[in-house]
This record gives structure tokens, C-alpha cells and sequence, in this order.
């Protein structure tokens, strides 16, 4: 009797208590989370990959640096650096720095150039 009263007990515990646990845990998970986890987690290497796509396929060009990626709001932001012209030497091609501006699910929602500059000028940052 010993053995079945404690294995009635770890039962009651590990059983019912769990199942209860999950029950709660499924029905918070229904109405809860639909709203909160819907959104798939965002991963910013996905971003650049997307605004580097977006200014690939806008420009025809094919981005060489990515510079940046952050939040913005409740979207993102992504700046992508594109060689414009190629001229000799290296040091004098026209480079041009573009944002893409993505929401919260990383879709694009928005794409522009901020700035045109020589690959060897310094200063003049602009986000």
C-alpha cells in the first residue's frame, strides 16, 4: 500500500499537475500569443539579405558592403554601400549609400539613396 500511495502521489504530481501546467500553457498560447508571436522572429542577417537584394534589383548594381543594420521604430533599417562607377585606381570609384527601410516582418516598405561620394573621401556620414 506504501508503494502504490507513492506512486499514486508522484503520479498526482508529475500527471495531473502537468497536465494542468500544459492545459493553461495551451490555452495561454491561443489567445495570448496570437497576437505577440505571430510575428516571426527577425534575424538581421535575413534583413541584409532582403535590402541587399531590394538594391541590387532597384539599382542593377550589385551591393558590395553591407554598413548597417538596426531598428527604427517598430521596423528596421539597413544601409547598403554600391559601387555607382568604377574608375582607375580603385580609390576614386563613385560609391553610393543607400537604406532600406523594412517593417517589423522584414518586408520592404521603403528604399532611397542618402549619399554619393568618392570610395577615398573621408567624413560625411548620413544615416
Amino acid at each position: 500500500m506504501a508503494e502504490r500511495n507513492s506512486g499514486g502521489a508522484s503520479r498526482s504530481r508529475s500527471g495531473d499537475g502537468g497536465e494542468n501546467r500544459s492545459s493553461n500553457s495551451e490555452r495561454g498560447s491561443k489567445s495570448g500569443e496570437s497576437r505577440s508571436n505571430n510575428r516571426k522572429k527577425i534575424n538581421p542577417a535575413d534583413l541584409a539579405r532582403t535590402a541587399v537584394q531590394t538594391v541590387a534589383q532597384f539599382t542593377g548594381r550589385q551591393p558590395e558592403t553591407v554598413l548597417g543594420v538596426g531598428r527604427d521604430g517598430d521596423g528596421w533599417k539597413v544601409m547598403v554601400e554600391v559601387v555607382e562607377m568604377s574608375r582607375i585606381p580603385a580609390s576614386t570609384d563613385l560609391l553610393g549609400s543607400y537604406v532600406v527601410s523594412l517593417d517589423e516582418d522584414g518586408e520592404v516598405v521603403g528604399y532611397e539613396r542618402r549619399r554619393r561620394y568618392q570610395r577615398g573621401q573621408v567624413g560625411g556620414e548620413e544615416g
